[in-house]
């Protein structure tokens, strides 16, 4: 066993005016599954960079073991997936690696192949075990989910419960369940871990919060009563010092010691109510700081004027002379939320590019049908062509651009992330905005393609409830297992 230790880290980046973390210390066992969460854009991947060293700081990162940080960067992607292993790691026998391509239910035989014909989930695991074969190596593995489908996910959380010790960044909630043992979170004012996964660290938290709502609630009327106390008291020693200078109806002089002392007294109870009172304002202003905004969101679906909004009959996809899927036949109708499921490559984002009329050189046979007046809401899956400032953004879109920052500051943007380049935005902030976009037109038919990938897992349980509430006709794609089986009332399996 050995630690991690941080001292009075402090970092900002040039040019921000705030600092990502402030004096933070604390101390991380390497024997740890480390899950990692926190809101996007607070810091996660700046703090596994702090400790690879890519950065210049104040305090200290004190470790005996190396930093090896996942996704790795692959060079030259032409070369045979063994040798980019032996890249990677040049200190194990390939039996080893085998070894751990099983564990990860991968085929030996991608070794021999180019990496760049590994699908994402095949490099994904070949990354994985060929930088958990470094002896002395600890991993910080930054959201390695992303683009996988549900069966790679489950492979790799399996494989992560294997192993001693680990940081993993990941806004997968049934992922993240599975395989750790402790959590790091990174809150709005401080950082916190705790033993358990993250459904414990949840249902704490919300413990947590409860309490401090209604404790902030329960100080906030002793506070006001002491106030009114205070005030009367004070009151009532001014008037009892006037009388010092008044005589009685019988003429006789008033006792101004007596007066004077019981005025003296009446003074220092309202200056002991007073202290009571600033002690419970500062009980007070300790509370909240870690109450995360989530405020419920709102979407806006049209009525369609046929009950039936696309239908599929007996269609077949192609590139080229390449097989996509083959003869599926499915309906889309007014209420229903429908997740198409299947393994990577088995031609989801190719139904949704055929309904969406981007067919991008896809060839199809059988009947696609939908509604000629029908309004469709699109989030895909790239954030590359993301880039000017969000008034731009909003402006070349059409929508209103008050409801779209309205929206985004609801899903955690502060008012600085409006003034920057969205190129400049994490990847979970540029998810964002598109859902934000999205959630900001009228449309009859809205169609997410993997929606919440490096979306943080509050914000997620946002647009959950939004989609619960609201109940809006759509089809997405989603591996998040626990999105999926909240939202989806059908399925199509390809």
């Amino acid at each position: 066993m050995s630690l991690i230790n941080i001292s009075s880290l402090t970092f900002g980046y040039d040019g921000s005016p705030d600092n990502v973390f402030e004096g933070v210390s604390f101390q991380i066992d390497t024997d740890w599954r480390l899950g990692f969460t926190g809101r996007n854009g607070r810091g996660k991947t700046t703090f596994l960079k702090l400790l690879m060293g890519m950065y210049e700081y104040s305090g200290t990162i004190s470790s005996s073991v190396d930093f090896l940080y996942f996704p790795f960067e692959v060079a030259d992607k032409t070369k045979i997936t063994v040798d980019i292993a032996r890249n990677i790691n040049a200190n194990f026998e390939e039996w080893e690696l085998e070894r751990e391509l099983s564990l990860l239910d991968a085929d030996i035989g991608i070794l021999n192949r180019p990496f760049e014909t590994l699908s994402n989930g095949e490099q994904t695991k070949l990354l994985l075990a060929a930088l958990f074969l470094n002896d002395n190596g600890y991993l910080l593995i930054d959201e390695p989910t992303n683009h996988l489908d549900a069966s790679a996910r489950q492979s790799v959380s399996e494989y992560l419960k294997t192993k001693k010790g680990f940081i993993l960044v990941s806004h997968d909630r049934a992922f993240l369940d599975n395989c750790i043992n402790h959590i790091l979170s990174i809150n709005k004012a401080d950082i916190d871990i705790q033993r358990g996964n993250f459904s414990s660290w949840l249902e704490n938290k919300e413990r947590q919060d409860s309490f401090e709502l209604s404790e902030n609630e329960k100080l906030k009327k002793d506070i006001n009563r002491l106030k009114t106390a205070a005030k009367r008291t004070s009151e009532w020693s001014d008037d009892v010092e006037k009388t010092k200078y008044d005589t009685r109806n019988s003429g006789l002089r008033v006792d101004k010691g007596f007066v004077g002392h019981k005025s003296a007294k009446m003074m220092k109870r309202s200056k002991s109510i007073e202290k009571r009172q600033n002690d419970l304002i500062d009980e007070k202003s300790s509370l909240l700081k870690n109450i995360e905004e989530a405020d419920s969101l709102k979407i806006h679906p049209l009525e369609y004027h046929s009950s039936r909004l696309v239908t599929f009959d007996g269609v077949s996809a192609y590139y080229g002379k390449k097989q996509i899927f083959g003869n599926i036949s499915f309906e889309i109708n007014h209420g229903d939320r429908i997740a198409i499921c299947g393994k990577n490559g088995s031609g989801k984002s190719s139904v949704i590019k055929l309904i969406c009329g981007d067919e991008d050189g896809i060839i199809h046979t059988g009947n696609i049908r939908k509604g000629k007046t029908l309004i469709i809401s699109q989030v895909s899956q790239d954030t590359s062509h993301l880039r000017g400032n969000l008034t731009s953004y909003a402006k070349d879109n059409g929508i209103d651009e008050s409801l779209f920052k309205a929206i985004l500051r609801k899903l955690d943007f502060s008012r600085s992330q409006f003034e920057k380049d969205i190129s400049d935005f994490s990847g979970g902030q540029k998810k964002k905005v598109l859902v934000a976009k999205s959630l900001s037109q009228e449309a009859h038919l809205y169609i997410w393609d993997e929606p919440l990938n490096f979306i943080d897992v509050l914000s997620r349980m946002q647009i959950e409830n939004l989609l619960l509430r609201y109940q809006p006709t759509m089809l997405f794609v989603e591996h998040d297992k626990t999105f999926t089986d909240t939202i989806a009332a059908k399925r199509i399996e390809l």
